[in-house]
């Protein structure tokens, strides 16, 4: 792998419980360099509290533990919220799944992106207004000075995305965590955020994390895949080869999409079987984890 961004090993989140420890993530590893990670599975997998584990957003009593969490080399595990603080936004960033709750309702665009920016450049007045006119204009919003003082609530839902997703980068982080960033939109918003993301990823050498349950999209979009379940990575391999998957659970997960091309009267049922929880990963890539 190319330009190692972010290396993980054994990374476990836990929270107590009445009946005891809930272990949401337990003993996820992978190394991401510049390129699109595709992270799947289904509901409460423990794909979106990984990456939030990743950016220290794991508040108390939630527990977090890692036998390496490096960015860059170094050592990025349980930092102090001050110096976790200075890395999100000017290192790594994290799209949310829906901008109606991720963007304050009572503040503009424009003023939201140029608070991202002038916390980590340290740039202010026209300087910031100018960078946030050019992220509009980047993830090809039309008349991006007439949205730049418009409020949430005044953006469609694909906009909106686009707006979370400008101000993510407008710190010009080295890695972006995309939590489900189109789960929301329809079919042709959805294609046009993901050439916007493609084409800023690609263009600025970033990493991209891409947290999804839609597999045919992550088969589409990424070049590695990682397959979650239960807080484990069950299997990881080339985003090419996921259709011709190896671990049960992953197939039954692709057995379940429906499919234009082969008609039936009852989609197939995933039968999860209770070893799933505890074996190892598997990878068809060299070097796999």
């Amino acid at each position: 792998m190319s330009d190692l961004l972010l290396s993980i090993r054994n990374l476990r989140v836990s929270f107590p419980t009445r009946s005891g420890v809930f272990e949401a993530v337990r003993g996820v590893s992978f190394d991401l360099g510049r390129e699109r990670l595709g992270v799947v599975g289904e509901s409460g997998s423990g794909k979106s509290m990984t990456g939030r584990a990743i950016l220290g957003l794991v508040r108390p009593p939630g527990k977090v533990s890692a036998d390496r969490m490096d960015l860059n080399g170094q050592s990025i595990l349980n930092l102090p919220e001050r110096k976790m603080r200075a890395l999100r936004g000017s290192h790594i960033s994290m799209v949310m799944q829906d901008p109606k709750f991720s963007l304050n309702p009572v503040m503009t665009v424009g003023q939201q992106i140029m608070e991202s920016y002038r916390l980590h450049s340290g740039q202010s007045g026209r300087s910031a207004r100018d960078k946030a006119i050019e992220m509009l204009r980047a993830v090809q919003i039309r008349d991006p000075e007439r949205v730049f003082d418009a409020y949430p609530h005044e953006v469609s839902g694909g906009m909106g995305q686009r707006i979370m997703i400008a101000m993510m980068l407008a710190p010009d982080p080295e890695i972006l965590i995309a939590d489900e960033p189109t789960s929301a939109l329809d079919v042709s918003v959805r294609n046009e955020v993901l050439r916007i993301m493609d084409k800023l990823v690609t263009e600025r050498g970033m990493g991209l994390i891409f947290v999804s349950h839609d597999l045919n999209l992550v088969a589409q979009f990424c070049d590695r895949v990682l397959i979650m379940y239960a807080g484990r990575v069950v299997e990881e391999l080339a985003a090419k080869d996921l259709h011709s998957a190896t671990h049960p659970y992953t197939q039954g997960l692709l057995n379940s999409l429906p499919r234009l091309d082969h008609q039936v009267e009852r989609l197939a049922v995933l039968q999860r079987q209770e070893s799933w929880r505890e074996e190892e990963s598997t990878s068809s890539l060299p070097g796999g984890l």
